[in-house]
């Protein structure tokens, strides 16, 4: 059988984005839809590993955890992290418009950095306090600021003031 196609405009409105499912989901940055790079199995791997052990601990930290759900980042930039982390605290929302406490990005083989830098630029934007990128392929993590990417020499990627955390050996692992 025949794949169908779906026509997309050249240019989507805000609401246009929001009323449509993409599979798999699109970002939407200034009336136009930006495919995400598709994971590999390891990309797929890691994602299910910090869902899963933050998860374990979310009554313990008061926190959600969700992947790949579509974030407000500002007026008309919309993003779809790999894991975003809410306080239990933060409303409820179909989109996300509340700053996460952490945007999760999780590189794919086909990621260009440039690309991605754009991505966490928009997390800084709206106010993410704490900004992951794991890379499978390496096994490292980074976290990011104003200041730019930063490699994580410990083993745990902490979220200040917090007993929130990922144990990286153990999230890498799953690899294994």
């Amino acid at each position: 059988m025949a794949a169908s196609t779906q026509t997309i405009p050249e240019t989507l409105t805000v609401e246009q984005y929001l009323s449509t499912s993409y599979h798999p989901d699109c970002d939407f940055v200034d009336g136009q839809l930006e495919e995400r790079n598709m994971g590999d199995s390891e990309h797929s791997d890691i994602q299910s590993e910090i869902i899963f052990r933050l998860r374990l601990r979310k009554e313990e930290w008061g926190i959600r955890v969700n992947g790949e759900l579509r974030t407000r980042t500002s007026e008309r930039h919309f993003r779809v992290p790999d894991v975003c982390v809410r306080l239990l605290s933060a409303p409820r929302e179909r989109v996300i418009t509340t700053p996460p406490l952490i945007a999760i990005e999780i590189l794919s083989p086909d990621d260009r950095m440039n690309r991605v830098i754009v991505r966490l630029n928009d997390y800084l934007t709206m106010g993410v306090p704490n900004i992951w990128v794991l890379d499978p392929l390496e096994r490292v993590a980074y976290t990011y600021t104003r200041d730019g990417l930063r490699l994580i020499e410990a083993s745990l990627l902490t979220v200040p003031n917090s007993p929130v955390y990922l144990d990286l050996p153990e999230i890498f692992a799953a690899l294994d």
